[in-house]
């Protein structure tokens, strides 16, 4: 999960995109568009702390502080992972 924090706040969308499981609701085919969405969204976002809230088998738990044009975006997520090409990637938020 830091990785992937730290991919988004250095604008690193490749790294993205390759730790997203290929189940992902959040995985495009369009990889041109999803590459400029993930581009834009670390261009317009403040990455200003990560905080790890729990960890589980296969989740984690974590509180971002982000902000958005001068507002502030933060938020918590229990994330889920998924191996892949025995690799851990992200699938989606519990909830989703």
């Amino acid at each position: 999960m830091r990785s992937r924090y730290s991919a988004y706040a250095l604008g690193k969308s490749d790294y993205i995109m390759r730790t997203t499981h290929a189940e992902s609701p959040h995985r495009s085919q369009n990889i041109e568009a999803w590459r400029a969405s993930l581009d834009a969204f670390s261009r317009h976002t403040r990455f200003e702390g990560l905080a790890i809230l729990d960890a589980g088998e296969n989740t984690v738990t974590f509180h971002a502080t982000l902000s958005q044009d001068e507002r502030d975006a933060s938020f918590t997520e229990h994330s889920v992972f998924r191996q892949e090409d025995g690799q851990w990637r992200y699938v989606a938020a519990q909830d989703e």
